[in-house]
């Protein structure tokens, strides 16, 4: 920190020294017209020396280096051209005094305006600026990649289960339908899967009471076991009143061929106890 408060104090110095030297050039070349190409060449020399050794200016963002660069060498660019201006001016009282002028002009402006140090503000203000920038596409792209991707469902059954058992604070919360079969009219099977793979089903030991109050159905009409076969990253899901056999032989025939249906989808094994008649929730149909 103090060797940059030296270099910056270093850099006043020299500067202050510039416009001290440049004011008593302008001065001489009212007079002498043979001050000219020397305090041109001067002005051109010191302004790429001072310019060269300028790391900031030079290495200054692309949309702010051409301002900075500028800036810093309109003094040496004003000195020059009034040297000019003196040579080829009328040598008149009145022309003379114009000029004296000028030259006043020319170096209380570049003393008071210290165009080195304003052409390192606007560098500093681009390097701000880009930095920002910088930290705001950062922020931008990490709120991006916390935004989760949409959730997209193979069947409206599943959406439903979605947004309304498997939300955070729902009944079943992680899960996922992963397959439905419409039994009968009063009876639904479900195969429900963790929503994390290599999790098991956790449906926690309140999950028939709240769905039980969430459908509006008896308890005792809602039933969950494993599916036959599979982990226990899936389980079934039986909904409503299984279907009474009318004759228990040819009832035994039918149930045994319908769940010989369902088992050739997603639940293979699975083997019908016993059925009754229940009215299950639309949205679940």
């Amino acid at each position: 920190m103090l060797a940059r408060v030296r270099a910056v104090a270093s850099r006043a110095t020299a500067g202050r020294a510039a416009t001290v030297a440049g004011a008593a050039v302008l001065t001489a070349g009212l007079a002498a017209d043979s001050v000219t190409v020397p305090g041109v060449l001067a002005a051109v020399t010191t302004a790429g020396i001072g310019l060269a050794t300028n790391i900031k200016i030079l290495k200054a963002p692309a949309a702010a280096r051409a301002t900075a660069i500028g800036v810093y060498l309109a003094p040496h660019a004003g000195a020059g051209g009034l040297l000019v201006a003196e040579r080829l001016a009328p040598d008149t009282g009145m022309s003379l005094l114009v000029q004296a002028g000028v030259v006043a002009l020319w170096t209380g402006a570049t003393w008071g305006m210290r165009p080195g140090r304003l052409a390192r503000d606007v560098v500093d203000e681009a390097v701000a600026q880009e930095l920002a920038a910088l930290a705001e596409a950062a922020e931008a792209e990490e709120t991006a990649e916390e935004v989760p991707a949409p959730v997209v469902y193979d069947t409206p059954q599943a959406r439903w289960w979605g947004e309304n058992i498997a939300v955070e604070g729902g009944v079943a919360p992680g899960t996922v339908l992963v397959e439905h079969r419409q039994v009968t009219d009063q009876c639904l099977a479900l195969v429900i899967g963790s929503a994390t793979r290599g999790k098991a089903v956790s449906l926690g030991k309140d999950f028939i009471p709240d769905l039980s109050a969430y459908l509006d159905m008896p308890e005792d009409l809602i039933e969950v076991g494993p599916v036959p076969g599979r982990g226990a990253g899936v389980q079934l899901l039986v909904l409503g009143v299984r279907p009474q056999p009318a004759e228990p032989e040819q009832a035994a025939d039918d149930d045994a061929a319908l769940w010989e249906e369902i088992a050739a989808t997603a639940m293979p094994g699975v083997e019908l106890i016993e059925a009754t008649t229940y009215t299950v929730r639309k949205e679940l149909t």
